[in-house]
């Protein structure tokens, strides 16, 4: 769980900037699109071979 603490001085919009910058690289959000919809066991199998490929991709360039 993401969380902030806001001080007295802070303004609600950096306040909200650390905590859209804090989910993001906790990675959160691509989380939630994955959840966020039915998926096909073909496109699971799709998703699944493309990230396969693409780390393979970076396995051979070391």
């Amino acid at each position: 769980m993401t969380q902030i603490i806001v001080n007295d001085s802070e303004g609600i919009e950096s306040a909200l900037r650390r905590f859209k910058r804090k989910v993001s690289k906790a990675g959160i959000f691509p989380d939630m699109k994955k959840n966020r919809h039915f998926e096909t066991p073909e496109q699971k199998r799709k998703r699944k071979e493309v990230a396969r490929h693409r780390q393979n991709k970076r396995n051979f360039r070391k």
